[in-house]
């Protein structure tokens, strides 16, 4: 029941990333279930491997790479075709809608709970 909350909150969040900023582009709308799914799976799977192979730059800068990190796997599922009828024009609205996407993730989280039974 967990990832399913998540995927639908990540859904939500590139929707209101899309709505927010110009040069990310959904069509239809429910691609965002979509790009929330493989982005579920990208969180689950690769980022923590990126992480961890990250850690030595990312102690350097206090974190402040995580947001690097955020934006280049953002980048890579709106440019790589992977998704057909989702995509993200430049970097800055990758950068723009990672942070929407962060805040709207932990605003529901702060919402919504954490914890399942």
């Amino acid at each position: 029941m967990k990832i399913i909350k998540h995927i639908l909150l990540l859904s939500v969040a590139v929707l209101a990333a899309s709505y927010f900023v110009n040069g990310i582009n959904i069509n239809p709308i429910w691609i965002a279930l979509v790009v929330g799914v493989v982005l579920a799976i990208i969180n689950l799977v690769i980022k923590p491997i990126i992480k961890i192979l990250t850690l030595p730059i990312n102690i350097l800068t206090l974190g402040l790479f995580s947001i690097v990190i955020n934006v280049a796997i953002f980048w890579f599922v709106g440019n790589s075709n992977l998704i057909k009828g989702f995509s993200i024009d430049t970097w800055q609205a990758a950068l723009y809608g990672s942070i929407i996407i962060a805040i709207v993730s932990w605003l529901g989280e702060r919402i919504f709970g954490s914890n399942d039974d």
